[in-house]
This record gives structure tokens, sequence and C-alpha cells, in this order.
């Protein structure tokens, strides 16, 4: 934990840069912050703090020594220029549990110790184990590559004797589950190492709790309920707590601390109850409309055992707690003999459901009829809801007391003490989440107390029927889903630094006022390669209008060369293709590498901006050498036979395919084909069937033209528009020798001699190609 004392009055907010072991300096984004074990905050002092999690991606790390350093850049209005900070932690943690598991504001980390799933044995991380993939269990199984978990914002990282899993809080693969009453977010894993001639798996879970369901207050306390033994986590039943801490802002506090504070904690056979006054010390109240609000951030850090393995667990969450704190405002004037309290400001979705007196309760209306006159007031700009009661004096429901003159509200509390306990509301907003990976954003919308009272918006659009089918909106009448890709024409593309970031701004309206009942905006890192470089010279690069350029009409966009327009354009992208000794490419060989750099440029206007490629460039001298014959048997390269199949599967699942009697097909254009290809008969499992080349023609006879290219040199065709998505094979009861299978999922198109040819929607294909241009490796 650092924090940066406030010194000026000037500055704004920080931004947070890391500085790795090469010396460069990388900027802390939310995305890299919870890929990375970061999280910060601005107390209310003003002062910054910034938790780091010891196994940062960017700490010196000796398993029991860490060291970080952050450079926090700070700048404002009244400053000169920006200043900057160093910021350098060393710290010694040689106390290790078995399992480590934190949950902090932005992220889940789970630290496991080497062992793997038979009998848990400790197995050395040793170099020349690598991952090579990661099984998520959501709490459906779905494997990954090492690498395409990381591109899905998953941090993975290993030292010889330790695993280190990190995930957003709102990644994919996370899932909720209910624990003894208390909703939590899960992250269920187990990670594949391989080397030759053994494979090692290591299991690593977190599962952090959310404030819905596991908060409750009345005006004076906070209660905070933790399950005692979180199910997710746990592989046996005879689980045993050893230690249980509570903290505040990540610090252990002690026993006559906790007192001292007012905090309580009870520890039942089901729950760990945190019990914390409202206003206590640690705490802070704000004047955040519509509610006054108090936040506080307690910590509760436990250590477990599980059986006879004395493997220890030791769990430690960060929980920011804000609750809201409505006003009372006492108007009452004596002589009227009548009790004024306005009550507010209170958002849309709370509604008063009745009100407790001494001798009965009374709902809102029978309060009306009794003459109590209880009704419901808006702001000017019909944003806030208030409340105002008027109760009679000589009501016989109003308790008449020597010691406390009732219409002095604010300075006896007697009515201030009645509301706070005496009036029901419920208070139920809809909730929006979301998350992103390599392709699409991810948004769910819970309802709130209403249901699903409200439109929604998709960037400018309203979410209508066919919107929502073209989304894969999902709806079980307590939330709904939608699915939007990077690309779709809702989504903004918007420049942060030097990268390019999609965002996708999702609003829930009012349809009777027009007001905003939720605002929500979703930014990620935009994943598509937008330089590619090819072997052959070939280069190629997408220009993408960004939400700062509106005017911007990517068909206008040129390469250095006027005449090197792009190859395909629309409102929002540009797509160019050219070679390297073409369009007025500029060259340069730096070190080993050779720099291509390119400009675009709108026509008739200034160059824009640039970008770059590169090649390894090698010189090549003279050896000599001295041949040696070695007496060791060796390989000799010979012909023959080998029978190879080409099979189109129903589904990608590969389970199941067509028959002869099946063909020829009729497919919708656009609809996916899933083939295999295998390797028969061969039983060698060092044997590796590569697929060179692919083709699509209009006749049976794979020479004829028109021709289409799927695959090239084992590659996809760069310019197809629809690439060819290749599917991994795993062994199963019908697949001994996954390096004996290839599939690929390319989708049906028409070749297409006019314009008047597009009009068809349905492709009638035969898709028994013959199996040609494959290459065995062995």
């Amino acid at each position: 934990i650092m924090r940066l004392k406030k010194k000026k009055k000037s500055y704004n907010f920080f931004l947070t840069y890391v500085s790795s072991l090469d010396n460069s300096v990388i900027l802390v984004t939310p995305r890299l912050a919870s890929y990375c074990g970061f999280s910060m905050k601005i107390d209310p002092l003003g002062d910054a703090i910034v938790y780091a999690s010891l196994q940062n991606c960017f700490a010196l790390n000796e398993d029991k020594v860490f060291k970080t350093v952050l450079n926090l850049r700070l700048y404002g209005n009244q400053m000169v220029e920006d200043e900057l900070y160093q910021v350098a932690e060393t710290c010694y943690y040689t106390d290790w549990a078995a399992r480590e598991i934190i949950c902090d504001r932005n992220y889940m980390e789970a630290s496991e110790r080497s062992r793997t799933f038979r009998g848990h044995v400790p197995v050395y991380l040793t170099s020349d184990l690598c991952i090579t993939k990661v099984v998520f269990f959501t709490p459906e199984e779905r494997i990954m590559e090492v690498t395409e978990a990381q591109r899905a914002g998953y941090e993975i990282a290993n030292t010889p004797t330790r695993l280190t899993l990190r995930s957003s809080k709102t990644a994919p693969e996370t899932y909720i589950q209910q624990v003894k009453g208390v909703n939590m977010i899960v992250l269920k894993t187990s990670t594949v190492f391989e080397k030759k001639w053994q494979m090692t798996q290591i299991d690593a879970a977190a599962a952090c709790p959310i404030q819905q369901g596991s908060i409750s207050f009345t005006p004076y306390t906070i209660i905070w309920f933790l399950p005692k033994f979180i199910e997710p986590l746990i592989s046996t039943n005879q689980p045993r707590l050893l230690e249980v801490f509570v903290g505040i802002d990540g610090h252990r506090l002690s026993p006559a601390e906790i007192a001292a504070r007012g905090y309580a904690i009870t520890v039942t056979d089901l729950h760990i109850i945190v019990h914390i006054p409202v206003g206590a010390v640690g705490g802070y109240f704000k004047d955040d409309q519509p509610f006054k609000t108090y936040t506080i951030e307690p910590m509760l850090e436990l250590l477990w055992t599980e059986g006879t393995t004395l493997e220890n667990t030791r769990y430690k969450v960060l929980f920011p707690i804000t609750i809201p704190v409505p006003q009372i405002v006492d108007n009452t004037v004596a002589k009227e003999r009548i009790f004024k309290v306005l009550l507010g400001p209170f958002g849309d979705d709370v509604a008063l459901i009745n009100i407790t007196f001494p001798s009965g309760v009374l709902s809102a209306a029978d309060c009306n009829v009794r003459g109590f006159n209880v009704q419901e007031h808006r702001s000017h700009n019909g944003s806030l809801k208030f409340l105002t009661l008027q109760v009679p004096f000589t009501d016989r429901l109003v308790l008449q007391m020597q010691t406390c003159q009732f219409y002095f509200i604010g300075k006896l509390s007697c009515m201030y003490l009645w509301f706070f306990t005496c009036l029901s509301f419920s208070a139920v907003s809809p909730f929006i989440s979301g998350s992103c990976d390599h392709a699409n954003f991810y948004v769910l919308v819970k309802y709130g107390t209403h249901g699903a009272q409200f439109q929604t918006l998709l960037g400018k659009r309203t979410l209508s029927p066919d919107l929502a089918q073209q989304y894969n909106a999902r709806e079980n009448g307590t939330h709904f889903s939608v699915t939007v890709p990077f690309s779709a024409p809702d989504v903004v593309f918007e420049v942060r630094g030097s990268s390019i970031r999609s965002r996708l701004d999702v609003t829930l309206r009012n349809p009777q006022t027009g007001r905003h009942v939720k605002d929500f905006a979703l930014t990620c890192q935009f994943y598509s390669t937008l330089t590619e470089c090819f072997p052959n010279g070939t280069i190629t690069t997408v220009a993408v209008k960004v939400e700062s350029v509106p005017s911007l009409n990517p068909g206008q966009l040129t390469l250095r060369d006027p005449n090197c327009g792009p190859r395909f354009s629309d409102d929002r992208f540009a797509y160019f293709v050219f070679t390297a000794n073409s369009c007025g490419t500029k060259r340069k060989v730096l070190l080993n590498t050779l720099l291509l750099r390119h400009i675009l440029k709108v026509r008739g206007f200034h160059e824009c901006f640039f970008f770059f490629s590169s090649y390894l460039y090698w010189r090549f001298i003279m050896l000599t050498y001295h041949q040696m014959f070695l007496s060791q048997p060796y390989a000799e390269a010979a012909k023959g036979k080998l029978q190879i199949a080409m099979r189109l599967a129903l589904d990608d699942t590969y389970s199941a395919f067509h028959q002869d009697e099946d063909y020829p097909l009729t497919k919708f254009l656009q609809e996916p084909l899933y083939f295999e290809v295998e390797l028969m008969t061969l039983t060698n499992p060092h044997v590796s069937l590569e697929l060179e080349n692919c083709w699509a023609t209009v006749d049976k006879d794979g020479t004829s033209q028109p021709r289409w290219n799927l695959i090239i040199n084992g590659c996809v065709n760069p310019v197809d528009p629809h690439q060819v998505v290749f599917h991994s094979v795993w062994v199963d009861a019908r697949v001994k020798y996954p390096s004996h299978h290839k599939r690929f999922e390319v989708r049906t198109f028409s070749f297409m001699k006019d314009q008047d040819t597009m009009s068809p929607q349905v492709l009638s294909t035969n898709v028994r190609a013959q199996v040609s241009n494959m290459r065995l490796v062995g």
C-alpha cells in the first residue's frame, strides 16, 4: 500500500505509471490495472492511495522479497507543468500459505503453491515446463491456449514454486454463485504445464463477495456477512478456521482498536459477521446526490486448513461499502401544532411503504386518510424526489411526554429517531455491468424494483427487437444480456495515448419522461491488428475513424502515393493492401530490422498519421565447415502412400458428420461449415498433418476457374473478408492422435460475376472436395 500526500490544491487527479525492469514506462490503464494487480483511490483529504499486489506484473519477484517502483504523475489547472513523483517499496513476505487469495476492488487473484491433481505432490516449475493451456470452469468447461487467455485479460505467471492467476471481476469466465446466502463472483481454473514426456496440472480458484446480498444496514449500523467457509474454494468436508482478522483500508486492526472504534465481529456456524457503526472512525460522509452517503472500506483476512493435508489457505478481501444516508429537515412551527418533516432527496425507484408508530403501523394511503398529509414532490428539473409528512400534535398516535418537545426535532431528536426506525423504503435500482474479450462487448442489465420499465439505448439506437436479435439478446425475467462486436455500428472508437480503444455506451431511459434512469460506458482495448506484414512483402493496414474526427470520410484516405487508395472502405474503416516497394514506402535499416514507414492522408489535405512495418533483415557471411560422419541411425526420406479423408461435421463439436447421401447440401450464405481432415490408418504419434493450401472452385475440377484461396502456405488468406477459423483438436473417444487431425471453419459464399448475382440468399454446394496440398511433418 503506497500513499502520496496531497501537497497542492491545484491538481485534479493522478496518472499512474509503472517502471518495468528495463526502465521503460507503461501507463496503467483500468484494464491493465486489473490485469496486473493494481487499484487506486483518492481519500477525502485528497491523498492518493495505491494498492499493488506483491506479485504484480512489474514487481521484482524473488518469492520472498518483492520490489515495486511507481511513477506518479499529477497535474492540474494551476500547475505550470506536470510533476512526477517516484515511489519505491520493498516488502518481505516469508509466511506463504499453500494458497493465497486476494479480492481487491477491481480484480481477484489466486496464488497457488506448485502441486498436481494426483496426490497434491509438489512439483517445481522449472524453465523447461511451459504453460500451454488453461481450463476455465464457467461452470461449463472451456479450454484456452495460454496466449488466448492472456489476450482475454487474464494474467498467468509462475515462479519455480508458485502459480499466480489474476482476473478482472467482470471477466467473461467468471460466474455468480450463492454461498450460504451470499452472492460471490467465482473463477475456477486448471493450468496445464507441459514438457517432453510430462504434463502437470495446477488448480487455481478465487471467489469474491459482491455487495448485493452480503450487506444490510440500519441508520446506525452496517452489517457485513461473509461465509465462514467459501465452498467453491474448499475441496474437502473437513475445513477448520484458524484465524480471523479485521482491518480498514488494507491494514489489520488490533482487538483494542476494534473495541475503541465500536466495531464488532461474530463467528457463527455459517457466517462471519462484521458490525460497523455508521460514522465510525475509518469511514467518511459525503454529499453525493441524491443522497448523503457514508463510505468505509473494511477488510477481512481468514486463514483455514482442510482435512489432513495441513495445507493452509489465506483469504483476504478488501470490501468498499457505500450506503445512502437520507436527510430529514424539520420545518415544524410550534404555534401551528403540526409536525412538518421533509425527507430526501431519493431516487425514482424509492417508494414509501409504511410508517410505524408506537401503537400501530399505517400505510402511506392510511396516513392520508387519517389526515397526516403524506405527499411526494419533485425538484425543478424532475430528477429528484422528496417526501413531506405532516402530523398534528393532537393525534392520539403522538406520544405526549413531559420530557420531550416533539416539535424541536433537530434539537431533541424524538421525531428523528422515529423516522429512521419506522419508515420502510424499497430502493433497488437497475444495475449494469459489462466485460470484453478480444472480439465482443458483453453487457448484463439487472432489473430493479419495477422490472424492465425502461428503454435501452446502445450508443444512439434504441434496442429494438431486430437489434436485440442481431446482438444475441437473452432475457429471463430478472435481467437481460447482449453481445456487441467491437466493429458494430453502435460502438465508437477513441484514441487513448498511442492505442485505439472501443467504447459502448448503454443508457436506460424512462419512456414517459425521457429522463435517464442509468448511464453506463464500457471501454476496452481495440484488439484488431491494424497493420500486418507478410513474408512475401505484402502489407495490409486498417484505418479506423475515431470519435474525435466525426467528419472524416475513410474512403478519401490514401497512402503517400495519391493513387494508392483503400481496397475497401465504409463510413468507419478503410482497408489498404500494398507491397513494401510501392505507394511511397520509406525504408530504414536499424540493426537487423528493416523498418518501413507509411503515411495516410486525406485527398487534398495534409498528412494525417503514420504507421510502421518491420522485417528481420539478415546479413550473410561465408563460413567454412568440416563434415563429420555420425554412426548413429538416421531417418531417410522415402515415398509411400497414405490415406487422407476430408469430412464435413454437423456442428463445431465435430462429434457427428454428414454422410454421402446428405449431399449436395443447401446452406444460407455466411452459414459456417465445419471441416475435418484426418490422416487415416497411421499410428505414429510423432507425425503431424499440416494443411498447406486449400481453395474453393465452382466446379468439381480443382484446377478450374474461378478459384478462391482459403488457406495459403498453412495460413489464412489475408484478403479474405471472412477468414478461415482453425479449431483445436483434443483426445476423445474417436481421436487418438490429435496431430493426425486438422479442423477449420469456412463460411459459405458465392462466386459473383456481376451485382445481379448478389440477390440469391441460398447456396447449394457439394462439399466433397478433394484433399490436396497437405504436408506431413514427422
